[in-house]
C-alpha cells in the first residue's frame, strides 16, 4: 500500500466515525453545531421544518452511509456509494442551514466532512 492509501483510509474513518457519533451516540446531546437553538438533532430537524419520521429517515441514511463507506476500507466497491452519498446528505444539512439564516460556523462540520469526501472519491476512482 502507498502512503495515499493510508490517508483514505484515515478520512474514511474520520468521516465514517463521527457521522456515527452524531447520529448514535449524540443525537440528545446540545452541540453548537446544530440549527438554530436546537438541543437535539429532533429539534434542530423542527427548526428546518422537517418532521420527526424524516430525521429518522436521513438518519438511516446517515448511518447506513457512514457503515459503508468504513465498509470500504475493505471491500473497495463501496468506496463511491459511501462518499457520494454522504456528499448528498451533507450538503442537504448546509442548505438547511443556510435556509434558516443560521451563522456560517454551523455549517463548517458538513463542509468539512464534503472536502473530504470529495478527497476519498478523488483518489478511489
Amino acid at each position: 500500500m502507498d502512503y495515499i492509501d493510508y490517508i483514505i483510509i484515515a478520512l474514511k474513518l474520520i468521516v465514517g466515525l463521527s457521522i456515527l457519533n452524531v447520529w448514535l451516540i449524540q443525537p440528545t446531546k446540545p452541540t453548537k453545531w446544530r440549527g438554530g437553538n436546537a438541543q437535539t438533532i429532533v429539534e434542530e430537524f423542527k427548526v428546518y421544518g422537517l418532521s420527526k419520521n424524516f430525521c429518522y429517515v436521513i438518519g438511516f441514511l446517515k448511518v447506513s452511509l457512514a457503515l459503508i463507506l468504513l465498509a470500504s476500507i475493505l471491500f473497495d466497491f463501496l468506496n463511491l456509494i459511501g462518499s457520494i452519498g454522504l456528499s448528498i446528505l451533507l450538503l442537504g444539512s448546509i442548505i438547511m442551514h443556510i435556509k434558516v439564516k443560521d451563522p456560517l460556523y454551523k455549517s463548517f462540520p458538513a463542509f468539512l466532512f464534503i472536502i473530504l469526501n470529495l478527497i476519498i472519491i478523488f483518489f478511489t476512482i
